[in-house]
């Protein structure tokens, strides 16, 4: 059986006081993060989790609130965890150049340091099945803003799948892509429709009789969509969250 804990549930401004998006799922042979937002560190801390646990990071796009957390946890694994075994980092083309020039920015730069572990990159296109750690991930393509290159994922645990929306706007295609799976992780920044690259409450109230999934949670969630969280059919995640599969 795997697990799911939310480590941040909010949008890229913290609303409502929630971190930015994570999720750590944890199969059964080990864990990895789908997204590690800026405030990932933060999180996990809070709720106990011992970095050492991360196999590996699922990057869905380009976006801080999904991978300003990367350059911290890799530093923290280094100087403080005592890490040494592999951590694997899987993103759409470009991430490993991406992690590598927002370390600097910080002043955090990762080359010339002695890494007491591997950091092992890999980055996939749209269709692509790539082993990170202990899962396979299938990226598909999402409705967002098109620099950030941004992909949802069907994760496989074993025979479970876990599929996760990233940053989308609805489009027609996000039911099939998502069909068939134990539990669909899927953003729902807003409660009523108006910027078209973010799913809104009344997107899926119109649209949630096409999916197909075992159990759809909501996450990603701006300040109106926060406060509505209560008064809705759908299960809506809160920073600590845990659902088991």
């Amino acid at each position: 059986m795997s697990e799911l804990v939310f480590i941040g549930t909010g949008d890229a401004f913290g609303a409502c006081g929630r971190r930015q998006s994570a999720v750590l799922l944890r199969a059964p042979n080990g864990s990895v993060l789908l997204d590690c937002g800026a405030t990932t560190l933060t999180g996990l801390n809070e709720l106990g989790i011992d970095r050492n646990e991360i196999d590996g990071i699922l990057i869905s796009h380009f976006h801080g609130d999904h991978i300003g957390g990367i350059p911290y946890l890799l530093l923290a694994a280094l100087y403080e965890d005592g890490r040494t075994h592999p951590l694997h980092v899987a993103g759409p083309v470009g991430t490993e150049s991406l992690v590598r020039s927002l370390a600097a920015a910080m002043c955090y730069a990762l080359d010339e340091r002695e890494w007491s572990f591997p950091v092992i990159y890999t980055e996939f296109v749209a269709g692509q099945k790539v082993d990170v750690g202990p899962v396979r991930c299938d990226a598909f393509e999402t409705l967002h803003q098109p620099n950030t290159c941004p992909h949802g994922m069907i994760v496989h645990s074993g025979h479970q799948r876990v599929a996760y929306s990233g940053d989308t706007g609805w489009f027609p295609e996000l039911p099939s892509r998502v069909a068939g799976a134990d539990l669909f992780i899927c953003e729902c920044t807003y409660h009523k429709r108006g910027f078209g690259l973010h799913l809104s409450h009344d997107d899926l109230l119109k649209h949630g009789h096409e999916f197909d999934c075992g159990r759809t949670v909501l996450t990603h969630l701006g300040e109106k969509m926060r406060e509505a969280a209560d008064n809705t059919d759908f299960d809506v995640a809160d920073d600590g969250t845990a659902v088991e599969l």
